[in-house]
């Protein structure tokens, strides 16, 4: 009878260690999380050539024929074939550019034809995010192609991020169509198609925090990318990131709920440096702009921010390339955005663009599907 109770008990004590062993495990996993977060690799599509052909697509809100017509003809004048996505014109529900089929249709068209060697989208609003769960990264990778565009369009680039392909943050059909592709925002992506890389060389900014940091470059629209957070479309899951946030037409305890969120999901651990863009048209509610208030918020992470890249929903919407190894250098006297691609590379010195709006401010905001 006692051998058989001291056997209980010694199986006993096994038990417990082995559900302490796997608790301690556990933990340990919870704690290493961070550790087996790898950094993603990228491609570059293949720079285009002349005769090549561009596809315009609208897989968010709708964008007239007149709009879709006029940027046709400037994607002409540089050299390419434009050809205009099946579905293009449609409307559905009074805003979207067809239903989630029509827009999925035209999007996987232009990825699946070979001869289509970048796609660039009409105009943001909503809509991309009812696309994640349809998508395959195959759709992406079968055959690389640059994807054009931003607001909205920010899940694309995550998409694409995440399939292994690097795309470009840039200007988009609308834009075009309204300065005749002669603006400068227009005319560098043109070129960054082509493989001219710039290295953009910026002033000396109060609010920039100093350091150096390289890194995948994610991120774009804030609350665009802020609800894909562990989603298949999250390029935000890997290491080694550089984040870039703009933002239009929200309100500043808005735009500091998503970054806390962003921290709150571990995310910024993974941040190794930040460009903040343009915030246009951003509420007024607190005391200091919503830069001052982001760069307090990243101020904690002890990394490098970049202040006023012009780039977003303001008067310049400069391109860049999402999913490149971006490096930045934040110093007294300036700051420098480098992408580690191939290609050939010049400098832009941002203090030295136009300042005028090629677009007035209000159909900025309605292409955003901020305003009617």
């Amino acid at each position: 009878m006692r051998k058989v109770n001291i056997l209980k008990l010694a199986s006993m004590l096994l038990l417990g260690v082995m559900i302490f062993a796997s608790v301690v495990s556990c933990r340990k996993k919870d704690d290493d999380s961070s550790d087996t977060t790898t950094t993603i690799k990228t491609k570059a599509p293949s720079y285009l050539k002349a005769g090549d052909k561009i596809a315009l697509i609208s897989p968010s809100y709708y964008t007239s024929d007149e709009n879709v017509q006029k940027a046709a003809a400037v994607i002409r004048s540089w050299g390419f074939e434009p050809v205009i996505g099946p579905n293009v014109g449609k409307k559905y529900a009074g805003q979207y550019a067809g239903t989630l089929e029509e827009r999925l249709s035209d999007l996987r068209w232009a990825l699946k034809d070979p001869d289509i060697k970048a796609i660039i989208c009409n105009r943001g609003g909503y809509g991309t995010i009812q696309l994640i769960d349809k998508l395959k990264k195959s759709d992406f990778t079968k055959r690389p192609t640059w994807i054009v565009g931003f607001s909205d369009i920010t899940t694309l680039h995550e998409i694409s991020t995440c399939s292994g392909l690097m795309s470009i943050h840039g200007t988009m059909g609308t834009f075009i169509a309204a300065s005749e592709g002669k603006d400068t925002s227009s005319i560098v992506m043109r070129d960054m198609l082509l493989g001219k890389i710039p290295r953009y060389i910026m002033p000396a900014n109060d609010l920039n925090i100093n350091g150096s940091a390289s890194g995948t470059l994610v991120g774009g629209n804030l609350m665009t990318f802020a609800p894909v957070v562990g989603s298949s479309a999250d390029a935000l899951q890997y290491d080694n990131l550089i984040l870039f946030i703009e933002e239009v037409g929200e309100s500043m305890h808005n735009i500091d709920r998503q970054v806390n969120m962003l921290q709150k999901s571990g995310i910024m651990k993974r941040v190794k440096g930040v460009i903040l863009g343009e915030f246009t048209d951003c509420g007024h509610e607190f005391d200091y702009t919503t830069e001052e208030m982001l760069v307090n918020f990243f101020a904690q992470f002890d990394i490098p921010v970049i202040c006023g890249f012009p780039a977003g929903h303001g008067d310049i919407n400069m391109p860049l390339i999402m999913g490149s190894t971006c490096v930045i250098d934040v110093r007294s006297k300036g700051a420098g955005i480098a992408f580690k691609v191939d290609g050939e590379s010049y400098d832009i010195y941002t203090s030295g663009l136009p300042t005028k709006a090629q677009t007035p401010l209000q159909q900025r905001l309605q292409m955003a599907g901020k305003v009617e």
